[in-house]
């Protein structure tokens, strides 16, 4: 069962104290990796998987549905669990916080539906075949822990 939202100054505090739990879906398709260009902190103008935090109540599994479905307007079922990755940035979505620090699990998925619809939170959101330039160090751990995603090395 999903919260509400938290307010902004509830959520800078968060950020500022505490790791967030996040998944990041590695969207597989006929054509490559889906990829979005990041237009906001942390890893803004990198190609990333498009993901997000976990909510109270919410499982892992249940946090990826719904955020490809919030973030890209797809159904997708899960093929690979890669585990979980500590990421931690020097920059924040949130003005006055320096710094994110996410506990993220990495999942590979394959859409079932829906129309792809992406959020603003990515631009120029596409398939790969051939790793992006640059390749931020964080999507290599995320190939490097898979069995079945490409291997960009």
């Amino acid at each position: 069962m999903p919260t509400d939202p938290i307010p902004l100054r509830q959520w800078r505090t968060v950020v500022a104290n505490v790791p967030i739990v996040s998944v990041d879906l590695l969207v597989t398709t006929d054509d490559g990796l889906l990829l979005g260009k990041r237009t906001n902190e942390p890893a803004r103008g990198y190609y990333f998987p498009p993901g997000g935090r976990v909510e109270k109540f919410e499982t892992r599994t249940e946090a990826v549905h719904r955020i490809a479905d919030e973030e890209l307007g797809l159904d997708v079922e899960i093929i690979e669990s890669l585990g979980s990755f500590e990421h931690i940035y020097d920059t924040a979505d949130v003005s006055g916080v320096n710094g994110k620090h996410y506990l993220a699990n990495g999942f590979v998925v394959a859409a079932t539906g829906g129309r792809l619809q992406p959020d603003d939170q990515h631009e120029n959101l596409r398939a790969f075949v051939d790793p992006p330039t640059p390749l931020h160090h964080y999507l290599r751990t995320y190939l490097d822990a898979s069995e079945i995603l490409p291997d960009w090395s």
